[in-house]
Parts: C-alpha cells; sequence; structure tokens
C-alpha cells in the first residue's frame, strides 16, 4: 500500500482530494435527501458501505421515496451500474491477481476512481491512481453520508437547498476535462443527445445505458482514422 502512496505525485493527489471533498458534500447531500425523504437514520449509511454507487443509491431513494416498488427500485439501480461491466474490463489490471484485491477493487469501482485510473499511461500510475481514489472517495464518501443523514432530521425541504443537484455537477466536472480531446468529443456527444432524448420516454436508468451507444460509435468512427495511420 505505501508504494501506491509514493508513485502519487503532488498534482495527482490534489486532484484526487478535491474529489473527495466534492464526493463528502455530495454524502452530505445523499444523506440528508434520504431522511428527508422519510428513510430510517440506518439505511443510507448501510447502502453507502454494502453498495458504495452514488448514481444507484439516489435513484433508489428517489424511486422508493416517490411511491415506486423497492423491488423495481433494485432493478433499475442494477441497470444502472451494469456500465461497471466495460470498466471491468478497462481498468482489471489495476486490481493484481489475488481474490481479495479483486474483490476489494471491483467494490472501490465507481465512475470517479475509473476516469482518474483511465486518465493515467504508466500501468503504475493507473493502480495508484485507482485505489488512492477508490479508498479516499469510500471514506469520504461514508463521512458525508453519515453527517447528512443526521442533517436530514433537520432538514424539511431538501430540494430547497440544491443538494439533488450535487452528484450530476461532480461527474460533470469529470467529463469536462476529457472533451479537449478530439476523438472524446464524438462518443460524449453522442451519449448526451441519447440520454436526453430516451429521458422522457424511458424509465429511470435506462436512458444511461442507452448513452452507452457513443462509446460503441466513437470507437468505429476511430477504427478507420487508426488504420489510414498504419499505411
Amino acid at each position: 500500500m505505501r508504494s501506491i502512496w509514493r508513485t502519487l505525485d503532488r498534482g495527482l493527489a490534489r486532484d484526487i482530494g478535491l474529489v473527495c471533498l466534492a464526493d463528502t458534500l455530495v454524502g452530505v447531500s445523499y444523506g440528508a435527501i434520504s431522511v428527508g425523504s422519510g428513510f430510517p437514520l440506518w439505511a443510507p449509511m448501510l447502502l453507502s458501505l454494502l453498495v458504495f454507487a452514488g448514481a444507484s443509491q439516489f435513484m433508489f431513494v428517489g424511486i422508493v421515496a416517490s411511491g415506486g416498488n423497492p423491488l423495481a427500485a433494485v432493478a433499475a439501480g442494477l441497470l444502472v451500474n451494469a456500465r461497471h461491466v466495460p470498466f471491468g474490463f478497462a481498468i482489471g489490471d489495476v486490481f493484481g491477481r489475488g481474490r481479495l484485491g479483486r474483490l476489494l477493487g471491483s467494490h472501490l469501482m465507481i465512475d470517479e476512481s475509473v476516469a482518474f485510473a483511465l486518465a493515467q499511461r504508466d500501468a503504475d500510475r493507473r493502480r495508484a491512481a485507482y485505489w488512492a481514489c477508490g479508498i479516499g472517495l469510500f471514506a469520504c464518501w461514508n463521512v458525508g453520508v453519515v453527517l447528512g443523514a443526521f442533517a436530514g432530521t433537520a432538514i424539511g425541504d431538501t430540494d430547497a437547498f440544491g443538494l439533488d443537484a450535487a452528484f450530476p455537477a461532480v461527474l460533470l466536472a469529470l467529463v469536462l476535462p476529457s472533451l479537449k480531446d478530439k476523438t472524446s468529443r464524438l462518443p460524449v456527444l453522442i451519449g448526451v443527445v441519447i440520454a436526453l432524448a430516451a429521458t422522457p420516454v424511458l424509465p429511470a436508468g435506462l436512458p444511461v445505458l442507452l448513452a452507452l451507444a457513443g462509446v460503441v460509435a466513437g470507437a468505429a468512427a476511430k477504427e478507420p482514422e487508426q488504420l489510414e495511420k498504419t499505411r
């Protein structure tokens, strides 16, 4: 574990620290929204420890709080987390070969830790970024959820504070830097268009999965360019 922290340079450690700080605030919003929606104090804390997937947790709370069936909420969460399948193929090398490392690594697989890992070109830096971000976010997220859960008992209308916008704002901040790369803009834009078009007509969770078509389209568009370069 020491080698992981030694591999991080100051800039990467700073960026990870800022994301951890932002996710702490998102965790506060999740805890407050959950308890404010009528969930018992322990529910958001238990979900955060066992699930540790912000999008799925927010979706579960939103569906159940609006009167939806808990089983439907679980199914929607699983659909959203299906994006972790391609994530696993993309960064599976950072887990190591041991069963314990793979188990813990898969539990820490969230958008932010994957994004930091994929941004590194060196294998050691990829591994260090993934584990540092994953461990840091797991700790900060759960601390934030505990604080938010207790705050939720005192806050009546959580939407009035804009807490529901915290999670999308963090994800947007992670995506924006990648748009500087020309090859990344096409799949992102295609995914955004698909998600926006599907949101009014499909159940929650499905638009996110359909947006993965942008990755396929981006790969298809990139293949002819690579062929041209090899000639």
